[in-house]
């Protein structure tokens, strides 16, 4: 009777396993609708425009002499100069600073054995950073007059930096999502939740120059341009207009599609 009984339990056992193979589970109403589509990965970009409200001003200056101690001593003299006119139109000594210093021959006949030198040309580089913008031209005008011989780059900054890029991050972001909406829309697709966000690049830009410490550029794209601040108004006689800079930012995100 035992094995009778356990024979019986193994065989309905197998019956119900066999009935569970072939069995396949509902779908939940409205499930179907839900199921992923596939992805789609967009990039948003942003660019905001702030007036600067602080400008960095790099100037050269340059001194040559048969004598090598002459040519860096009247370098040394210009320099100090600059600095003191400087100081006097009220810029504070921590915004002064010398950023260059190169000291090469001039050669008379350079294939000489041992090549003749002529002289030696020095050359220092002094980065100014001027927060009253009102002063720019003048004080370009009195450095000019204190014996700098370049003007190697000004560069129009502003001080909320932070703040831009906080506020472009989020509109590149904003620009993103609203792009992949659009996109998906066009195929009678929805945009479900981020899978991957990733900020390729974020950045500033102004127009500045180039010296003997070389140069850089920034560029890019965007398709939100806000303009955070008006320009003020040129006051005067000053034909000096520091324009606008651009803070940017670029995000690429990707997204689940459902249908």
């Amino acid at each position: 009777m035992d094995k009778l009984s356990g024979y019986l339990t193994a065989a309905m056992v197998g019956a119900l396993l066999w009935s569970d193979l072939g069995t396949a589970p509902v779908p939940a109403p409205g499930q179907a609708e839900s199921d992923p589509a596939g992805a789609i990965s967009v990039t948003g970009e942003a660019e905001v425009r702030v007036v600067p409200d602080e400008v960095l001003i790099t100037l050269g200056v340059e001194t040559t002499h048969h004598e090598l101690s002459v040519a860096v001593r009247r370098n040394d003299d210009r320099v100090r100069e600059v600095i003191r006119m400087a100081e006097d139109h009220g810029i504070p000594a921590n915004l002064i600073q010398t950023d260059y210093l190169s000291i090469e021959p001039n050669y008379e006949d350079y294939y000489a054995d041992p090549p003749r030198i002529s002289g030696y040309v020095v050359r220092r580089t002094v980065v100014i950073t001027l927060r009253n913008m009102a002063k720019f031209e003048q004080l370009l005008t009195a450095l000019s007059e204190a014996g700098i011989t370049s003007v190697h780059g000004i560069q129009f900054r502003t001080t909320q930096l932070r703040k831009y890029r906080d506020q472009a991050r989020e509109l590149a972001t904003r620009a993103a999502l609203e792009k992949a909406r659009d996109m998906a829309g066009v195929l009678d697709l929805k945009v479900g939740p981020a899978t991957s966000i990733s900020e390729d690049q974020m950045g500033w830009w102004s127009w500045y120059g180039y010296g003997w410490w070389g140069y850089r550029s920034q560029a890019m794209t965007q398709n939100v341009v806000v303009n955070v601040e008006e320009l003020p108004p040129t006051t005067g006689d000053s034909s000096f207009a520091p324009g606008q800079i651009s803070v940017t930012a670029r995000v690429t995100i990707s997204f689940q599609l459902t249908g």
